[in-house]
């Protein structure tokens, strides 16, 4: 399999998963355009949508693709049915297209319905997990957030995390903000800021290194915790979460 990454809007990143007969599957086509450039450019043949939640910033480009590729299957969680979504999916569902199968893991929190995708090793998580961050909660709680990235936190190491926005700057910034003294932190902040003077992207990443350096992964760290004021305990955890979410909205 082939990982395409096609930069979109301001900061969005639109994913292709191809494969040896050049089929491929798109993830949050933001746009229609630059995807059908890139088929053509590829000659690659389009045979399923995956939407992870119903912002416009994910669905604008379903109706031109599907006008142009009448035959490409549709698949998003009930939130996306007025979307273009005609493969109502669920979580723990198991999605086959072609010879691609993803496996479909709930992740509310951003939006209710939002859900990410797994296909050994690549992660299309969507708005839930960035690169050293998670997503804002516009329609679910910080316990939904919370449960969901937990669930992704639970992947192989080797996982690829294919992310819908280039945040990691702004991101790792809000980190080294917080841990100051965080090495890891701090050495992956100078990396991210040559990477992107020079215009590179900074995702995919995997879960390992993730782990690392994302604090949202990180409510279980004993150091993290007595940093923000909360008392290590059962609930410190969620405490924590909830804590980094409000200081990063505010940042």
């Amino acid at each position: 399999m082939e990982l395409i990454r096609i930069p979109a809007l301001s900061d969005n990143y639109i994913w292709l998963l191809s494969n040896e007969n050049s089929e491929c599957v798109i993830v949050d086509p933001s746009q229609a355009e630059p995807v059908i450039e890139m088929l053509s450019q590829r000659s690659l043949i389009p045979i399923a949508i995956l939407l992870t939640h119903h912002h416009d910033d994910h669905v604008g480009g379903v109706a031109e693709l599907v006008k142009k590729y009448p035959n490409i299957d549709v698949f998003g969680p009930q939130e996306t049915q007025n979307k273009g979504a005609e493969n109502i999916i669920h979580n723990q569902e198991r999605i086959i297209v072609g010879s691609f199968t993803f496996n479909v893991i709930g992740t509310p929190g951003h939006t209710l319905g939002h859900v990410a995708y797994y296909c050994e090793p690549y992660l299309f998580c969507g708005d839930t997990l960035f690169s050293g961050g998670c997503g804002r909660l516009f329609e679910g709680t910080a316990q939904q957030m919370f449960s969901s990235l937990q669930r992704l936190r639970a992947l192989p190491d080797n996982t690829l995390i294919c992310c819908a926005h280039e945040y990691t700057l702004s991101n790792m910034t809000f980190a080294h903000h917080i841990m100051p003294e965080n090495a890891l932190i701090t050495d992956y902040l100078a990396q991210v800021s040559e990477m992107r003077k020079n215009l590179q992207p900074t995702v995919p990443i995997t879960l390992k290194n993730e782990k690392n350096i994302n604090l949202f992964l990180k409510s279980d760290d004993i150091d993290l915790q007595r940093i923000l004021g909360i008392t290590p305990n059962t609930y410190a955890p969620i405490k924590t979460f909830t804590k980094l979410r409000e200081l990063k909205d505010n940042f």
